[in-house]
């Protein structure tokens, strides 16, 4: 959880206590590391020259009004200080009972780039007039206030790392209850599912909604955690699906592809994406072969989705020496870039859609239309001498 100074992240911090969150509280943190005595505040001592502790510890007024005029002076305090606190975390995390949800109340999350490190990301936002309010109200000078609002990330900022933004403008019951639809409707069942390694199944009640401009944000934040929690144990990793090709509706569900060596590979990155998330479904999946044909060994895949009830994500983890990979992304570049096809596509599924199948009847009832479009996509791909391109860091 993040959000600016003066958005209430403590009250919504204490909502979430209340209903039986575990808290980890940076800023208290951030004070045990450099409390009296201990090595870090010696390394800030060294840092800043001895005028910055006093007989109580820490001037944490004179250390304040330095880093946020000196944005360099703020860099070095924060090398000293995340690393501990960080460290600190990591403790009292390991040491919450295995179905917890632990909330980590983290100020600078997304200044210092911490978000894929988490599950999920909460963002607590009010109106900036409000929290300058809040913070005169609390005995800083209108300066101050602004200089501290100013320091930190935008709200646009934090607004693209968050996959939850809590709006906290507002009176405290109405806080109140959009911390319980969160805690409720989101935050218990997600826990429940990584912790069981249990993927949520999509609906089969159909629903195509209409584009949303956010997809590839979220499909963003998504891979970072895949990146963050993989490493180069992967070829390359892409959103494809109808969420990836902008002004087409689609079922909200983000389909992501990733490209391994061989099986054995996939399997051996089945627990690290259970562990943030992404849990496998059992049994046997594998891709409808192509025009061309391909032997079913090589169509063979792994199949994960989200634990999170909140985003419906499907993973498929492909081989190299699959043809799926390459169809998936040929595909979707082709609508990007022939809007006849796209719109032709786009018809398709609401013309499906209106007869109200189901989510399964619905993929079954799209097969004649793939079965004549696969060949023009291969010739568009002879044509315009199409390549996958290279995979993109986000």
């Amino acid at each position: 959880m993040t959000g600016g100074i003066g958005a209430g992240k403590s009250e919504v911090a204490s909502l979430l206590v209340a209903r039986g969150a575990v808290l980890v509280d940076s800023d208290v943190l951030a004070r045990e590391v450099v409390a009296p005595g201990t090595a870090g505040l010696a390394a800030v001592e060294a840092a800043f020259g001895p005028d910055i502790v006093g007989a109580q510890g820490l001037d944490r007024a004179r250390m304040a009004r330095i880093v946020f005029a000196d944005p360099a002076a703020r860099g070095r305090l924060e090398a000293i200080v995340h690393p501990l606190v960080r460290a600190r975390s990591d403790e009292l995390v390991a040491a919450a009972p295995d179905d917890a949800v632990v909330v980590d109340d983290v100020p600078l999350l997304v200044e210092v780039g911490l978000t894929p490190t988490f599950h999920l990301v909460v963002v607590v936002e009010a109106d900036p007039a409000l929290r300058r309010e809040r913070l005169v109200a609390r005995g800083m000078s209108e300066a101050d206030a602004q200089a501290r609002v100013a320091a930190q990330a935008s709200d646009e900022r934090r607004r693209a790392a968050a996959d939850v933004v809590v709006h906290n403008s507002g009176t405290r019951s109405e806080l109140a209850a959009a911390v319980d639809e969160l805690w409720s409707g989101r935050l218990l069942g997600y826990e429940r599912n990584v912790r069981q390694r249990r993927p949520v199944r999509r609906p089969e009640e159909l629903h195509i909604a209409a584009p949303d401009p956010s997809w590839p944000a979220q499909y963003a934040r998504i891979a970072g955690r895949i990146r963050h929690a993989l490493g180069d144990r992967f070829l390359r990793l892409d959103h494809v699906g109808s969420t990836s090709v902008p002004g087409l509706p689609a079922k909200d569900i983000l389909d992501l592809q990733l490209v391994v060596p061989d099986l054995a590979a996939a399997d051996a990155l089945a627990e690290p994406l259970a562990g943030i998330g992404l849990p496998r479904y059992g049994g046997d999946w594998w891709d409808d072969p192509p025009p061309a044909g391909a032997p079913e060994s090589v169509l063979v895949k792994r199949f994960h989705g989200s634990a999170d009830p909140g985003r419906l994500v499907q993973l498929h983890v492909r081989t190299v020496a699959s043809p799926a990979w390459r169809y998936a992304l040929a595909f979707r570049d082709w609508l990007r870039a022939v809007p006849a096809m796209r719109e032709d596509y786009a018809a398709l599924k609401r013309r499906l859609s209106a007869s109200d199948p189901t989510t399964s009847a619905y993929a079954e009832l799209k097969g004649p239309w793939f079965d004549a479009a696969l060949p023009r996509l291969d010739r568009w791909v002879s044509d315009t001498d199409w390549r996958p391109a290279k995979s993109p860091a986000t």
